[in-house]
């Protein structure tokens, strides 16, 4: 008796732990990307192309914060899915469109700084806002429209009652499943290995002074490699990869073994850890990027007392009423 009672309290203490900790990162995920946003909105000064894909990373995370995380609290606290089908089957839908979003975007900013570096003189012109802005809009329109099959009733929900989220049951559609993968991960895992590659060789290059003969061309190049967003990009996506990686290898293990992993500890623990991916952002940008250590402290100062935000503005060259 006594025994079934010290495992009911460890259940309920279980249970308890884990609704607090899925609590917590869902309210730091959403204040994190929140801040992120509000801090380039406010921001009038110079802004580079980069920052629009940033954007578009922290409105993905954004809506996980909200439309998907919170859902899962209350089942950790009863263990069972109570919200229905429809609630089920949406939020399925949404985790798998905003992660191809995040890696199409991933994508995209590779390609950016490959092009700063590959040309340093044309960038301005090859990469504009508009165009920057165009690809964005396509990257959300055809990961909604890629993920969408399951989500119009093709295959029911599955729901994890140990990890306490819904997915898209994509086995009843495997060749589709497969095609996915590879229009997803394929040309972004290439271009993002292919980029980062091209882009630490040319550091390499420059660092142990191998002669560059075009003056102009070694000049832009130098001054472009030192912008530190370079590195910034690539710790997100190298923190990306980190987070999701033991998922991964958790399903790959279960598909070529046949085994099914039974203890519930790694199966939370491997979807939440691939979930907090998206509050690093902010640490990462704060840490690596100046110019967004300065519009955060523009931001705050605005939002503490408008007169030494609009005095911070001044100082660092910004309008705040433009």
């Amino acid at each position: 008796m006594q025994e079934m009672s010290y495992l009911q309290d460890h259940s309920k203490l279980e249970a308890l732990t884990k609704a607090v900790l899925i609590s917590i990162l869902a309210i730091a995920i959403v204040l994190s990307n929140f801040l992120i946003i509000a801090t380039y909105a406010n921001f009038k000064g110079p802004t580079e192309v980069i920052n629009y894909y940033l954007l578009s990373l922290a409105v993905a995370d954004l809506l996980c914060g909200l439309l998907v995380v919170p859902f899962s609290v209350y089942p950790a606290l009863t263990g069972e899915w109570m919200y229905g089908d429809v609630v089920c089957r949406f939020t399925g839908y949404l985790e798998v469109t905003l992660w191809a979003v995040s890696v199409y975007t991933f994508m995209w900013i590779s390609v950016d700084r490959y092009l700063a570096v590959r040309k340093p003189l044309r960038y301005e012109t090859v990469q504009t806002k508009t165009r920057c802005q165009c690809w964005m809009a396509f990257t959300w329109i055809s990961a909604a429209l890629l993920c969408c099959p399951p989500i119009l009733g093709y295959t029911m929900p599955l729901k994890d009652n140990v990890a306490h989220i819904c997915m898209l049951d994509w086995g009843n559609i495997a060749a589709y499943s497969v095609t996915l993968a590879i229009l997803v991960l394929g040309p972004s895992v290439i271009s993002i290995v292919h980029n980062y590659s091209y882009i630490f060789i040319m550091m390499r290059k420059l660092k142990s002074g191998e002669p560059i003969h075009d003056k102009e061309y070694a000049t832009a190049l130098a001054e472009n490699l030192s912008n530190p967003s370079h590195m910034m990009s690539f710790v997100l996506v190298f923190a990306f990869w980190m987070s999701w990686l033991p998922w991964i290898f958790l399903r790959l293990y279960e598909t070529v073994t046949g085994e099914i992993v039974q203890n519930t500890l790694i199966n939370f623990g491997v979807v939440w850890v691939g979930v907090l991916n998206s509050f690093w952002k902010i640490i990462i940008m704060t840490t690596m990027l100046p110019q967004f250590r300065i519009a955060l402290r523009v931001f705050c100062l605005t939002i503490c007392c408008k007169t030494k935000g609009r005095l911070q503005a001044e100082l660092i060259g910004l309008d705040p009423d433009d």
